[in-house]
């Protein structure tokens, strides 16, 4: 509505100031203070320029090369080369070149080179490129870039960034500070914290968390991945209507139990877990995540492979940091799935008294305050799909 309304105002602004003229004439210069003190006086919205010079504002027919005011540019038909303004550059019809503005360029059908504008660019069309501090709002295609401090919209666009949000209902690329919104992406979206689209063939990479329909891709994300169909999604929890979730319990070769959770597609899949070990003496508290996928043997039995880290502390003196690589068989009845293997682990100790749990290293060493482990552990544990 807002954007309607702007649109509305600008062209009435235009063509009102213009409305008068019925013919064209042509002038090698303009110059002028502002409408109608100028060499083409009250005629100016008649005068097709090569050149124009305005102190403040400028009205004309249609420019050829250049014109710069210190205000305001009023063209209402057309503009080749470079209009360039202190505040606002205002064309009726199609721009051609290079528009530059203090605060805002709008042009009512294409334009075609670069619009530059300090707050914002208005556009029918773009083939080229938008940069504007706050936004650039395009009301049909943009073939090019557009790049705005705070939004970019479009109908389709092929590149879009923006310091807050991007929207479009189809893209090549939509990169953002906070989130991108489309229906369709043939390419790649990054966002800071979120994306959202209907189909993509390509890839969503979010700092939080990506929403999608149909992904023929991946999905990238710091913490969760939603979609209905999605083989390739890379996040610690991933709710894909077509793949697998399943909570589990599991033990390693040191007694912790852990309590986690599995979420993925067909092949890639998220770990979260929590575990406890009071074997010790002590109350170890336990952390887990990471990354899995999935290699079928048969209908029933596949081999799960998984990269972990894993945080064991008891919040007093000791704390473990490790890294493993497990290679897990895995057996599945009906929705519970048995699993079992070796771990391949790297672990790190800080602090003076050294690992929570004696790992039977194969290499260790110890390096200032931290002790350094490398050994081979095992798992097995069993999980519900559901």
């Amino acid at each position: 509505m807002t954007k309607n309304i702007i649109t509305t105002a600008l062209v009435s602004l235009c063509i009102g100031t213009s409305s008068f003229a019925q013919s064209t004439k042509n002038s090698n210069v303009h110059i002028g203070f502002a409408y109608p003190i100028s060499t083409n006086g009250t005629h100016a919205a008649e005068y097709t320029n090569n050149a124009s010079f305005h102190a403040i504002s400028g009205v004309s027919y249609s420019e050829k090369g250049f014109c710069a005011s210190g205000i305001a540019s009023l063209i209402k038909d057309s503009a080749t080369g470079f209009v360039g303004s202190g505040i606002a550059n205002i064309i009726g019809n199609k721009a051609n070149g290079m528009q530059a503005a203090g605060f805002i360029n709008y042009t009512k059908n294409q334009s075609k080179g670069l619009q530059a504008a300090g707050f914002i660019n208005l556009s029918g069309e773009v083939i080229g490129a938008q940069t504007a501090g706050f936004a650039n709002i395009t009301m049909g295609n943009v073939n090019g870039l557009q790049a705005a401090g705070f939004v970019n919209t479009a109908a389709n666009a092929t590149v879009q960034l923006a310091g807050f949000i991007n929207l479009v209902d189809s893209s090549t690329a939509q990169v953002a500070g906070f989130i991108n919104i489309s229906n369709k992406v043939e390419g790649t979206q990054v966002a800071g914290f979120t994306n959202v689209a209907n189909v993509v063939e390509g890839s969503q990479v979010a700092g939080f968390i990506n929403v999608a329909h149909k992904v023929k891709g991946a999905q990238i994300s710091g913490f969760i991945n939603i979609a209905d169909s999605s083989d390739y999604p890379i996040g610690l929890i991933n709710i894909i209507k077509n793949g697998e979730k399943a909570a589990g319990v599991m033990v390693d070769e040191t007694g912790t139990t852990f309590l986690t959770f599995r979420s993925g597609g067909r092949i890639l899949y998220g770990i979260v877990g929590m575990g406890y070990n009071g074997s010790r003496g002590r109350d170890i508290f336990a952390t887990q995540a990471g990354m899995g996928a999935h290699l079928p043997i048969s209908r029933s039995f596949r081999i799960n492979g998984e990269a972990t880290a894993t945080s064991l502390a008891d919040f007093r003196r000791t704390a473990d940091l490790e890294a493993a690589i497990k290679v897990m068989p895995a057996y599945k009845v009906w929705k519970l799935e048995i699993f079992a293997g070796p771990s391949f682990n790297y672990a790190m100790s800080p602090g003076l008294f050294g690992a929570p749990f004696d790992h039977h290293s194969l290499w260790t060493e110890k390096s200032y305050d931290r002790t350094h482990d490398f050994y081979i552990g095992a798992q097995a544990g069993v999980q519900l799909h559901f």
